[in-house]
């Protein structure tokens, strides 16, 4: 267990350091059918260790001024009002029904993730963005930026509560495509986010009675920093379109075996 455990932290890391996000899209599998665990337990799990794993990329991201700080507080007060909703809805539905819903969310993430990767540089032009920048090219942040923002903000926390998932899958883009940040800027954000959105998650799920196993969790994080070094590392050699294909087809793969397994 220790060994598949940390496995398991290192490909969430990588996931993370790689492209801001999709860490707690493989942990729930690896927790739930590598190491038997409940799935309501798998969630909590996931959410500590994306959440540790997060903190330490964020720090690091921080210190090189990538951090857009405002537009990323934005959007997580936002997802911690809508994290212990997510937690609390996933408690009253059955194991089964939460399982086909994950992996259907992951065939949705990996079909948007490839769709986005073929999307041209003059297709992502700055009529796109909602949110006005000035001239530093930062958002304004007017009222319809900031309400489109929460809105998304408050969906991701929904989507990281009842799956224990970071949301950086949705995060990094209505960053760059509602917020106007550059994508590198973007995935620096989404990991302060998801660090915060997870926070809230935790509580809300210990508030309600479930527990964490803290030493798996352990496990995990280790793993994680040791694949967020890795994921940060490998981001800057690879282009961005590219990344983004080999991540999708990971998730369809993934995808396929949990809808295959709840199903069965």
């Amino acid at each position: 267990m220790l060994g598949l455990a940390i496995a398991g932290g290192v490909a969430i890391g990588f996931a993370l350091g790689l492209t801001g996000g999709g860490g707690g899209i493989f942990a729930v599998p690896l927790l739930v059918y590598g190491l038997s665990l409940p799935v309501h337990e798998a969630v909590g799990v996931s959410l500590a260790a994306v959440g540790v794993t997060a903190l330490v990329g964020a720090v690091h991201r921080f210190h090189r001024g990538e951090t857009d700080v405002r537009t990323g507080v934005i959007f997580a007060i936002a997802g911690m009002i809508g994290a212990p909703l997510g937690s609390r809805l996933s408690l009253l539905l059955p194991e089964s029904i939460l399982m086909l819903l994950f992996g259907g969310l992951m065939v949705v993430v990996a079909v948007r993730m490839w769709q986005n990767s073929s999307r041209t540089a003059e297709q992502d032009d700055s009529q796109r963005f909602v949110c006005q920048r000035d001239e530093r090219g930062r958002p304004t942040l007017g009222p319809r930026c900031i309400v489109l923002l929460s809105a998304l903000g408050i969906a991701t926390g929904v989507l990281s509560g009842m799956f224990g998932v970071g949301g950086g899958f949705v995060i990094v883009p209505a960053l760059v495509l509602i917020g106007g940040l550059p994508i590198h800027t973007a995935v620096a954000t989404s990991l302060m986010v998801i660090f915060l959105i997870s926070v809230s998650g935790v509580t809300s799920y210990v508030s309600g009675g479930e527990t964490i196993s803290w030493a798996l969790t352990s496990m995990f994080a280790v793993g994680g920093i040791a694949g967020m070094y890795f994921g940060l590392r490998l981001s800057v050699r690879l282009s961005g379109p590219s990344l983004q294909r080999i991540f999708a087809a990971a998730v369809v793969v993934v995808a396929g075996f949990i809808l295959v397994k709840s199903i069965a």
